[in-house]
Order: C-alpha cells, then sequence, then structure tokens
C-alpha cells in the first residue's frame, strides 16, 4: 500500500541483509516513524509493547526476530530459547505460533551459516505468502461489495480495530475487498469504530485516507444506532483465532458489533488467512484472553501525550468472543464460506 504516494509494506528487510524495519504503531497517526529491529528481544518486545500489532504482522515480526536471534547464536539452544520468548509476547493469536513453528521446521535440519540462510529465506516467504493470501482475500470479498453495489448508491461498511495493511504485511485482511471496491470504482464508506482502550481504529482511518476511501471515525457504542437507522449494509472485521466450530477471537467489542448486526439483519463477516484458523480448539471457551496494561485503560493517549481519566480499579481484556452463530460468512484465500471445515478441512 501506499503512504503519500510511496509503495511500503508494513515490515521489511534492511539492506544490511539482516536487521528489519516495522512501523512504531505506537506513534500513527500523527507521526510516521520507523524503527529497525536488529535482535530478537527488541522484536519481543515490538510485539509485546504494541510497537507492531495484528495478528499476521505480529507473525512476521517473529519469524524475523527469530532470524536474528540465530544471527547471534544459531544453536539448537538458542532456537528453543527464541522460541519460546517470541511465543510468550502475545497468547491470544494463534498466528504467532503457526509462523514460529514453519520457521522452527524450515531451520532445524540445518547448523550453524546454513541455519541462518534458512531462517531468513523461510522468513521472506512467509511475509511474501501473506501479502497473497490478503490479496485473495481482497478479491472474493469484492464480490459482497459489488453485489450490494447492484441495489444501493453507496455501500456503508463498519469495521473494528485495525484489520488493515498495518495488521499484515500488506493490503490486510477486512480491509482488503473495501481497497479492491474502491479501486474499482464502487462507491464505498467506511464507519470505523474508534476502538478503545487503544484506539486503533486511527490506525484504519489513516490507512483510508491514504488510499482515498471515503470514511467517518465514530465511537464505540454508534455501531447499533447506526443499523438501526439502515446506514449500514455490511460488517467486516478480522479476527486474531478462529476455532474449528467458527467462533471468532477478535479485538474486545466485536462480539458487541456481531450481536447488533445480527439484531438488525446487517451481514456480520469475518476475514482470515488459513494462519488464523485453529483446528486443534473446538470452541472460543477455549482461547486464552490477553488481559494487557491496566493504564491502557486508565489514561488515554492522544497527540500532545497521555491525560489520566481515571484511577479507579481497571480490567483490561483485550478480546472478546463471538459465536459462531453470529457470523454470517468467513471471507478467506479460497474464497467465502459459511463454514469453515469446507474451506480449511487439511488445517487440522
Amino acid at each position: 500500500m501506499k503512504i503519500d504516494g510511496v509503495a511500503h509494506r508494513s515490515i521489511w528487510l534492511s539492506e544490511n541483509g539482516w536487521s528489519f524495519h516495522i512501523f512504531d504503531q505506537r506513534k500513527l497517526p500523527w507521526k510516521l516513524e520507523i524503527v529497525e529491529i536488529t535482535n530478537a528481544d527488541q522484536a519481543a518486545a515490538a510485539i509485546k509493547d504494541m510497537w507492531t500489532r495484528g495478528a499476521p504482522l505480529l507473525a512476521m515480526t517473529a519469524a524475523y526476530g527469530l532470524c536474528l536471534a540465530l544471527r547471534e547464536d544459531a544453536s539448537d539452544a538458542s532456537l528453543e530459547k527464541n522460541y519460546k520468548k517470541l511465543l510468550e509476547t502475545r497468547p491470544t493469536a494463534i498466528n504467532l505460533r503457526w509462523a514460529l513453528d514453519k520457521m522452527k521446521a524450515a531451520v532445524q535440519p540445518f547448523q550453524g551459516k546454513d541455519r541462518i540462510e534458512a531462517a531468513y529465506k523461510r522468513a521472506a516467504e512467509l511475509c511474501d505468502e501473506d501479502v497473497a493470501i490478503n490479496s485473495a482475500i481482497g478479491e472474493h470479498g469484492l464480490l459482497l461489495i459489488k453485489a450490494l453495489a447492484k441495489k444501493n448508491k453507496s455501500v456503508n461498511i463498519l469495521t473494528h480495530c485495525n484489520a488493515g495493511w498495518l495488521a499484515t504485511v500488506d493490503y490486510g485482511t477486512a480491509t482488503s475487498p473495501i481497497y479492491r471496491a474502491h479501486d474499482e470504482g464502487i462507491a464505498v464508506h467506511v464507519w470505523v469504530d474508534e476502538t478503545r482502550p487503544r484506539n486503533q481504529g486511527a490506525l484504519t482511518a489513516y490507512e483510508l485516507a491514504q488510499h482515498g476511501v471515503p470514511h467517518t471515525v465514530i465511537t464505540d457504542n454508534a455501531g447499533g444506532l447506526l443499523m438501526q437507522q439502515g446506514k449500514v449494509e455490511l460488517v467486516f472485521v478480522g479476527a486474531d483465532r478462529v476455532t474449528r466450530n467458527g467462533d471468532v477471537a477478535n479485538k474486545i467489542g466485536t462480539y458487541l458489533k456481531a450481536l447488533a448486526a445480527h439484531d438488525n439483519n446487517v451481514p456480520f463477516y469475518v476475514a482470515l488467512p488459513y494462519t488464523t484458523f485453529d483446528a486443534s480448539l473446538e470452541s472460543g471457551m477455549d482461547i486464552p484472553i490477553e488481559e494487557r496494561n491496566y493504564d491502557e485503560v486508565r489514561f488515554i493517549e492522544g497527540k500532545d501525550g497521555k491525560t489520566q481519566i481515571t484511577d479507579s480499579p481497571v480490567s483490561n481484556p483485550a478480546f472478546d468472543i463471538t459465536p459462531a452463530r453470529l457470523v454470517t460468512g468467513y471471507i478467506t484465500e479460497k474464497g467465502v464460506f459459511s463454514n469453515l471445515s469446507a474451506a480449511y478441512s487439511d488445517a487440522a
């Protein structure tokens, strides 16, 4: 995707061939700051402290983080230690484990310099695969927008959190069909939930503005009213993990959007790559829910810094579970499905 007309991916290898760069998403949308990651500890901090975020992108950050660890020490002990260190950074998104497992399998047959080369080769392949998958998700989701565009002058889509190119290597998941529709001249407008407490909606708005897509930022609790008023034709969200029965773990507040969509007969779609599907878990109740730092709620952060808004006790679960019964369909790289078993029957 483009920032100020310049094409970017959200993660890329440095010219030196071993360190890598990401955008510091804590500074967006006010400041575009690029961070160079030079060691595995820094990669782990970037994931845990949300310099970078989004299930697919944090997986790629972990993949390159493992490369950096092996570059310093390519031993089996280093592989195991840093695999565990990176895995423990974020517990809910399954993509992180998937990427680390792929990396581990790719490097285990090798030692020394050959192991390091194998690691960097596999990490680059995983990034390219993510781009191709998200592009395909965009193609399949576009068909849903096109169908509604035949009936409406403009298609109004509500989204929650940021499942855009800033959360992936490129294109995004939930936003990929939106970008495709806009590029084809379809009149789309996006209602962007602010997504408290970290306000990732600002990242989605930043992306959409860069791409020229009409959008409006709304409070997290406004979506239900907009649906009642007939101002939402589709809901598109991403996912951090989807279980075998189709339950969806996504950013806190997604479940409430799904309930409102169901009550108002608004189609609710989840966009996900196969890397987000977890066939090992039967239902969403088995997914570990990350409890994040209470200061994310106690303080609100804006262009001019942080302001404390409460000193009361706080609970800060980062995700919730949307039951499969509330999901109209799943937009995948293989197509749109009402039941994921048809798409990922071989993913167990």
